[in-house]
């Protein structure tokens, strides 16, 4: 899988913010999306306070293989998918997390049979494209793009 194309895609999605935030939750966050947990050295550091890119890379290097290996384990083929298909299942892992994305049963379905346009559809209907419509409808339309043969 391409890591670097992920980098720059999710970079788009969340942002790349070189300091402690507040993300749309309220809940503590630093660059690529990175939620600042207990063990993290940023951790209970005012909001303002500056991360190195340095350390955005190795956050984010550490929270993109959690992303890719619960793909692994929610979607059983997933180093079988076309490279596209991985990078958008893996946009909406890092977005949701296994446990909201392993509600998608009619996406995974669809998957499994390597039917993109039905899981484009399926991503549409869904609270998360009403969450994030932005980000999830540059996903479906790429969905919509992967050839099907």
């Amino acid at each position: 899988m391409n890591i670097e194309e992920l980098r720059e895609t999710l970079k788009v999605d969340e942002g790349n913010v070189k300091s402690v935030y507040l993300d749309h939750l309220n809940l503590p966050t630093t660059g690529i999306g990175h939620l600042i947990n207990e063990w993290d050295e940023e951790y209970g550091k005012p909001v303002g306070t500056p991360v190195s890119e340095e350390r955005i890379n190795e956050l984010f290097d550490k929270d993109v293989q959690i992303t890719i290996d619960e793909c692994e384990q929610l979607f059983g083929n997933f180093q079988d998918l076309p490279e596209e298909v991985k990078q958008i299942c893996a946009n909406m892992m890092f977005n949701m997390g296994r446990t909201r994305l392993s509600k998608f049963s009619k996406f995974r379905e669809a998957l499994n049979k390597k039917d993109w346009q039905e899981c484009a559809v399926q991503m549409e209907d869904s609270r998360w494209h009403k969450q994030v419509t932005n980000r999830a409808n540059r996903l479906i339309s790429r969905m919509k793009a992967v050839d099907s043969t």
